[in-house]
């Protein structure tokens, strides 16, 4: 890996984006079903719960957006999961209205807290988390969440590609498989987002200008 980085860097891979002036956290997907590592889709995430509880509450002292998002499916035949439903047989534990939906009760989402429903991987795809952050001025995004290689690497890439600047928390992110993880986390870093750490993240945070 280490070679990887020094090929990577030569060709100007990895510079960084930096932190903007308006950040908002995205929570994502941090649900009951991939929480529990007994979960058909479960992993176990206590490191990653434990680092985004002490994200939320540098967040929350600034008084910054919060959004938390689930994977939810109405329909009983998951017609409204497509072509994914065909890939992958987990998703039939993503009933809408089951506690397998619902945020992890360790994160105590609040009522002034956003709850964003998606049905594939991305955040963006689907749903209106791009109103939603423009019209708080949002113009950086700091990403927990999992999986890596999954949710939060597909909302990564979305991010910057509507022109957020992503900040993925190293972390406050996991995944059901190390390699996928760590090739995920390479990766973003390489061409997509800045990986960064939960310290430097809530330093940032703290030297926010308060709320008026």
């Amino acid at each position: 890996m280490t070679n990887e980085l020094d090929f990577f860097t030569q060709r100007g891979f990895g510079l960084t984006i930096g932190y903007g002036h308006r950040p908002a956290v995205l929570v994502i997907d941090m649900i009951r079903a991939f929480t529990n590592p007994d979960a058909m889709l479960g992993a176990n995430l206590d490191s990653q719960i434990k680092a985004t509880q002490n994200l939320l509450k540098s967040a929350r002292s600034r008084v910054l957006p919060v959004i938390f998002s689930t994977v939810s499916y109405d329909d009983v035949d998951l017609k409204d999961a497509g072509i994914w439903a065909l890939k992958q047989r987990g998703v039939m534990n993503l009933r809408a209205g089951t506690a397998e939906v619902e945020l992890d009760p360790r994160l105590h989402r609040m009522s002034s807290e956003g709850w964003l429903v998606k049905k594939y991987a991305s955040c963006f795809f689907g749903t209106d988390l791009t109103s939603r952050l423009l019209s708080q001025g949002v113009d950086t995004l700091l990403i927990a969440g999992c999986t890596t290689s999954g949710c939060v690497r597909a909302t990564a890439v979305d991010a910057l590609q509507t022109g957020f600047r992503a900040m993925v928390i190293r972390e406050c992110v996991g995944d059901r498989s190390k390699n996928a993880h760590d090739q995920s986390l390479f990766d973003l870093h390489a061409k997509y987002a800045d990986v960064v750490g939960l310290g430097e993240t809530c330093a940032y945070i703290e030297n926010l200008h308060s709320p008026s």
